[in-house]
């Protein structure tokens, strides 16, 4: 493929998308047209306008009149990079922080103001930046905008040390859920603290050491804010359905007036040297051991970045990697990969693998062959599909990632921030397109060959005689800032020159139209349902089989997968390394899959590329290889995989709970992944023997989303018209045990720094208009969006978890019903009685008017954003197809929404909400949590797994 087809399919998809330019006249007082950036022929990039405010505020407008929603970013450039030593863990706190009410907007106002219209939001921190961003219906913009100005230039009048104390909790209790309860959570920052200098602003995790958040203070955090959170460091994105100069009219009207903060210069760029190699070691509660390689490198774009991607995906980028060769399909390792992730200030060309405890699990060994095989990259040189499948794979992300409005302003905001440029999409393509094979070996000789690195082990308990050798890298004590702040430059609180507290109108609600579908059939009557859209030049195609896990006994729990997965191995013409190439080569994807229900194909391709992917489809799907060297590999993948997902406290309560509710007997009580008796049990004629059954045309039903109309899509789809095979029917279930309910169930998980709380019972099986529909209404404003009860108790109220929720899943048989939160392990006691607090009364009481209102008018709203992407088109047509639903069932969903009375929702509540039906599971460290647990008068039972 010639590097610049693709190039141009990117550029005839934004153009498609782009909404005409309004001539930059009659600008609003104070705002400044920097460019205006369109494309034609074989030019690449995001057409959009690019402002300022006399504050500093740069405005960029990107029009997508597609679908009827908006996507707002706010990023300001500011991550803990900018933070001193000592005193960490402020851009991410102050992430939270801006969600806690401002000025004009209440204590938790800000979620459900924006949960009501309709919209989605969250933020993010990393080393170098935090962003704010919400993607609403067309109508909500103005409203979007009134609350990003409102917490950039009224934040500090709301803040509380209350407020504060709350949100510190929280983020402590991100970290146990994230870092201190996850096998090799702690992994990344003692790393980080070997590869950079002492005192290097990456040397210290994104989230900050636990001491540094306890010696802040609210003041710090004020501080915080007035240094980094001016306009003058934000970019303000805008991408979708909307009117550029109304939209300038009130940018300027909100933002227009907040003053600019101190003056911020770029970080200094300086390259991270290692003067020797450094090995560091530690134990976790984890069953595999792992070796993790760093090396320093370069920055992100410097003029040597794109070079040293290419080289670390020949090494370790799948298949057809070396690292894969050499340790995975060796059976050495169980995993191992190469990437070379970049920050503003520094990249990492980092190295891992997960050593296989068959083959010993010495990490000695695993070091000494990821050595071999960076000599025999030396040896072996680069390759022209090295380069090659590397760019197009480079090319085709970048198509594939703008399939949504969110994509393409998040690219530009990332764009404008980093590089002052939101137009680099078409320099990305060209300098990765331009690197040769003598630029790969330029920088393997300069930043890689013979270079001191980092060498870290991380060994199960008491294995310490795994690690590749004895550490000879301490870190030194942390030296703590004397300030929190440097350059402060304080200005008193401005008085805004309009009223602020009055919330701005809802413009005129969008028109909402589903997406034209269309059903057919190919020759062997496989069904086939799909949509045309024509944003991006890329087909997205699921092969549907029903059955799945739901097909076998207990005893087989777990073949479903195990044959999916060999599916994705070798064919009969060409092993898995030769397949994987094949599709590198033409940007495309195709990987089988499994779960309770279904096996699936699931197929993305650029539209040009299709046929040819296609045809690989059709060699993987009937002739598989099933080879028996490839199954002895997956297998033995499969059962460390098991005993790896044994340490991890989410696993334990997902596996116990599903017991707990249908038994050991039932499919629905043993996890579709199988377990370490049934997977060792399994043999290559098993796997044999359930693709037979599986593997069906008669099982087959096929969705297919692309910029092909159907007689285009079912031509393509023609390869499958030659299947055969009748549909298997599901076996009779065994009948169900009686839950028995009013027990607390413990799990020992010794040392956990949080429990898991899972409390919930058998319930309704799905339904698109019936009464599962009316439940997940009714649950709602219990435990279904993040204002909710459960959540605003345990996480904004009590600071007892990173988060709490409440939820009906429901399948074609069976359902069931579940609140669940980790916890910190010292509050279990007092988070289970908040939790059965809400349940309680929820289920007595039931909700509110206001409740009610806002479910309503958030459920309804929302539907502007349900069918922007490709695979949310997919997803509605699969649940038509699956479900044999009416093709307006959504709309038929929000008639009910809007129609249905409290009084009904409050009688669902009663019937479907009671303590007495449901088990409760904890699953943490029992030593510390029984005793107090004992004092709430349910019974105990301690359950072995």
């Amino acid at each position: 493929m010639k590097k610049w087809i693709l190039a141009a399919a990117v550029s005839a998809a934004l153009m498609g998308c782009a909404g005409q330019q309004q001539s930059a006249v009659n600008l609003p007082e104070g705002v400044k047209l920097l460019e205006t950036v369109s494309f034609t022929g074989e030019q690449v990039g995001i057409p959009y306008r690019k402002y300022q405010l006399a504050n500093g505020l740069t405005v960029i407008l990107h029009e997508d009149h597609s679908d009827p929603l908006v996507h707002v970013d706010v990023t300001y450039h500011v991550g803990s990079g900018r933070e001193l030593e000592g005193r960490s863990g402020f851009a991410h706190l102050f992430e939270h922080m801006m969600f806690q009410g401002s000025q004009n907007v209440g204590d938790e106002q800000h979620f459900k103001i924006i949960t009501e219209a309709g919209g989605t939001l969250n933020g993010t921190t990393n080393t170098d930046r935090t962003n704010y961003f919400e993607t609403v219906p067309n109508n909500q913009l103005e409203k979007m905008l009134w609350l990003e100005s409102d917490r950039m230039g009224f934040f500090l009048p709301a803040l509380t040390e209350e407020k504060f104390e709350v949100q510190r909790e929280t983020v402590k209790n991100e970290r146990a859920q994230r870092i201190d309860n996850r096998p090799y959570g702690r992994m990344g920052e003692r790393f980080n603290q070997a590869f950079y200098p002492q005192g290097h602003p990456y040397s210290w995790p994104v989230i900050g050491w636990p001491e540094d958040l306890n010696r802040a203070d609210v003041e710090d955090v004020k501080h915080f804010f007035q240094r980094w959170y001016g306009p003058n460091n934000a970019t303000l994105t805008i991408g979708g359905d909307f009117d550029e100069m109304q939209t300038l009219a009130w940018v300027n009207k909100y933002f227009g007036e907040i003053p600019a903060g101190p003056k911020v210069d770029a970080p200094v760029k300086e390259l991270v040297t290692l003067d020797e190699t450094r090995y560091l070691s530690m134990e976790d509660r984890v069953h595999l051991p792992l070796l993790r390689i760093g090396m320093p490198t370069v920055y992100a774009r410097h003029e040597d970045e794109a070079a040293l991607d290419l080289l670390s995906n020949i090494l370790g980028g799948g298949k057809t990697s070396l690292f894969y060769k050499n340790l995975v399909k060796d059976g050495l390792a169980v995993q191992a990969g190469v990437s070379h992730p970049c920050q503003e200030l520094a990249c990492q060309f980092s190295m891992y693998a997960l050593a296989n405890p068959a083959r010993g699990g010495n990490l000695a060994e695993i070091e000494q062959a990821m050595q071999d095989s960076i000599k025999e990259f030396e040896q072996r040189g680069v390759t022209d599909d090295d380069l090659e499948k590397v760019k197009v794979n480079f090319e085709a992300g970048t198509i594939f990632g703008l399939q949504s409005v969110q994509g393409k302003v998040s690219s530009l905001a990332f764009n404008e921030t980093f590089s002052n440029n939101p137009d680099m999409i078409g320099f990305d393509l060209k300098r990765y397109a331009n690197v040769t094979k003598e630029d790969v070996m330029r920088v393997f000789n300069k930043y890689i060959k013979d270079k001191p690195m980092v060498v870290m082990s991380v060994v199960p308990q008491g294995q310490s005689q795994l690690i590749a050798k004895a550490d000879t890298f301490t870190p030194a004590a942390e030296k703590v800032a004397a300030v929190a702040v440097e350059d402060l430059d304080v200005k008193p609180q401005i008085v805004s020159s309009f009223d602020r507290s009055v919330i701005p109108a809802e413009g005129p609600a969008p028109v909402l139209t589903m997406p034209a579908l269309w059903q057919g059939e190919l020759a062997n009557k496989i069904e086939v349902i799909g949509t045309e859209t024509s944003e991006t030049p890329t087909v997205e195609i699921v092969i549907y089989l029903n059955g799945g896990h739901r097909l076998l006994g207990v005893e087989q729990a777990g073949l479903a997968g195990m044959t999916a997965a060999m599916m994705n191995e070798s064919s009969q013409k060409r092993s898995a390394e030769e397949l994987t190439q094949a599709l590198e080569m033409l940007g495309s994807n195709v990987s089988f899959s499994a779960s309770g229900y279904q096996s699936q194909v699931k197929i993305s391709s650029l539209t040009a590329n299709l046929d040819k992917t296609m045809a690989i489809v059709q060699e993987k799907l009937f002739e598989p290889g099933f080879k028996a060297a490839d199954f002895e590999r997956v297998k033995q993948q499969k059962l460390q995989h098991l005993q790896r997902e044994l340490t991890e406290p989410n696993y334990l309560a997902s596996t116990a709970f599903s017991e707990l509710l249908y038994g050991k007997d039932s499919p629905f009580g043993v996890s579709s992944g199988g377990t370490l008796e049934t997977v060792s049990a399994m043999t290559l004629d098993d796997v044999k023997a359930f693709y037979k059954k599986q593997y069906t045309a008669g099982n087959a039903q096929i969705v297919a989303v692309g910029n092909l109309n159907e007689a285009q899509m079912v031509s393509k789809l023609a390869t499958l018209s030659t299947w055969k095979g009748a549909a298997t029917p599901r076996p009779e279930l065994a009948e169900l045990p009686k839950v028995d309910g009013g027990k607390i169930y413990i799990v020992d998980k010794p040392e956990a720094a949080q429990s898991v709380i899972k409390i919930g019972k058998r319930g309704l099986k799905y339904d698109a208009t019936g009464e599962f529909f009316k439940s997940y209404l009714m649950n709602y404003p219990l435990g279904g969006a993040f204002n909710s009860r459960i959540n605003l108790n345990l996480r904004e109220d009590k600071g007892y978890t990173y988060g709490a929720r409440s939820y009906f899943t429901g399948g074609p048989e069976e359902g069931f019903y579940q609140a669940t939160a980790s916890v910190r392990s010292d509050v279990t006691k007092e988070a289970l009685v908040e939790f059965i607090k809400e349940i309680s009364a929820f289920q007595k009481d039931g909700m509110t008017q206001k409740e009610l209102d806002f479910m309503k008018s958030s459920i309804s709203q929302s539907k502007a954003l349900d069918y922007e992407t490709p695979y949310q088109k997919a997803g509605l047509m699969r649940n038509i197809q699956r479900y044999n639903l009416d093709n307006n069932y959504s709309e038929q969903q929000t008639e009910i929404t809007n129609e249905i009375s409290r009084n009904e929702l409050n009688q669902l509540a009663k019937e479907q909400l009671d303590l007495d039906d449901m088990v409760i599971l904890i699953v943490g460290d029992r030593a510390k949590i029984e005793s107090e647990l004992s004092t709430l008068g349910y019974p105990i039972q301690v359950l072995q797994l």
